[in-house]
């Protein structure tokens, strides 16, 4: 799938970024479906809340396990290419879970999504930094998509699962993500897209020592912070439900429209993330989007109604606002050819080992009928990030020059 191009255009690389930015949206939608659907699935499988949430477990896990072995292949092999076994295998996916009669076929159905999905984060973002000049800006934009994806989750499953069926919820989306492949395999054939091997603006030279320091303090970092953002992602629908009967009606449309205005305030937090990570240390950025984060997830622990439903938004606002600062902090720590690799291992963290929150969300219902625990342990979690984040070596301010092939006459800044 390698074009013999004699290299990367503007054009080739904004198509790298259009096609990069669709993807982040897709990879949230089709791992958020789920939880919006099985609100009508208790009634029809005879299930309890907590059994049938269980189902996305495996897939979660593999949201985050495969992201290692993409990166590696990303690295290796062509990230265009990955990026079409992406959209196909993920659609392919959500459209036999659409056709399933069964929980263990719904199983079996998320489990291929989450391997499927698990090839954007190392891959496409990878692709995206080595075709970016300001990373914090196309990285707050690309964040966009992504919590647009998160956002429209909630409300493409619940609409299509109240105007159609459930099954619905998995397969018009899955179509559209098959057609998308089909037009990036296209691309990349006619030439359209060539892949560059190296950063447009490679960044200032880092010692072996602060990267090393850097990762093992982002491992951590990254850890709990997709620990909060697979906790809440996939719990907030029925904590609307429960928290807030008022304006949901108990309704999967309604629940999933009161998420989507969560994600979809959030989604300005991207922007704002990647500007401040553009223009101040990011280090110092990092640190203060938890800080201020900590006692809002403590303090939801014990509101009902609406100043519950404007306590979360504001906490998931300063959790999307640290997600572009984080993989600015990574990409700066991280080389070119190796950076595919060191997002996959960010990602096995961050959703791999985070899809534990899945089960632990299952359990505290289970157990409390409620979601105090949670909020509370969300408050613990981000003030393990706080601590472990001022552990990170400071970021040197020499700004690299441009190089000849990165000018503005051959590339378009972003």
């Amino acid at each position: 799938m390698q074009s013999f191009a004699p290299g990367p255009t503007p054009g080739s690389e904004r198509l790298a970024l259009a096609f990069s930015n669709v993807g982040h949206s897709f990879s949230h939608l089709f791992m958020l479906l789920y939880p919006t659907v099985v609100l009508v699935l208790e009634q029809e499988f005879s299930m309890s809340y907590g059994e049938l949430l269980a189902l996305m477990t495996i897939g979660n896990i593999l949201f985050g396990v495969g992201a290692l072995p993409a990166g590696w292949l990303g690295d290796r092999w062509s990230m265009p290419a990955m990026m079409v076994v992406f959209f196909i295998g993920l659609g392919g996916a959500s459209v036999l879970t659409g056709l399933t009669s069964s929980p263990l076929g719904i199983a079996v159905g998320l489990a291929f999504i989450g391997l499927f999905a698990s090839i954007y984060h190392p891959v496409g973002m990878a692709w995206l930094v080595r075709n970016a000049v300001n990373r914090g800006k196309v990285l707050g934009i690309n964040g966009v998509f992504g919590s647009m994806g998160v956002a429209g989750a909630g409300l493409t499953a619940g609409v299509l699962t109240d105007l159609i069926s459930w099954r619905a919820a998995f397969i018009v989306p899955g179509i559209i993500a098959i057609a998308t492949g089909l037009v990036l395999l296209v691309c990349v054939r006619s030439g359209r897209i060539v892949e560059r091997k190296t950063d447009v603006k490679p960044g200032p030279e880092i010692s072996r020592h602060s990267m090393v320091r850097a990762f093992l303090v982002l491992s951590v970092t990254m850890l709990c912070a997709g620990l909060i953002f697979q906790s809440i992602s996939s719990a907030l629908p029925k904590v609307l439900v429960v928290r807030l009967p008022q304006l949901t009606g108990g309704t999967a449309l309604a629940a999933g429209g009161l998420v989507s205005l969560v994600y979809l305030f959030a989604a300005a937090a991207q922007l704002l993330g990647g500007y401040l990570a553009d223009r101040y240390s990011a280090r110092s950025v990092y640190i203060w989007a938890y800080v201020v984060q900590t006692p809002l997830w403590f303090v939801a622990a014990s509101l009902m109604g609406l100043p519950l439903f404007f306590a979360v938004s504001l906490a998931v606002f300063l959790n999307t606002t640290a997600v572009p600062v984080e993989n600015v902090l990574l990409a700066h720590y991280s080389p070119s050819r190796w950076r595919g690799t060191a997002f996959g291992a960010k990602f096995v963290l961050a959703l791999g080992v985070g899809a534990l929150a899945v089960p632990m969300v299952a359990v505290i219902h289970e157990v409390t009928g409620d979601f105090w625990w949670l909020f509370v342990i969300l408050s613990i979690l981000a003030i393990l990030i706080v601590l472990a984040a001022t552990f990170l070596p400071s970021e040197s301010r020499v700004t690299s020059t441009i190089p000849p092939e990165a000018s503005p006459s051959s590339v378009e800044k972003l």
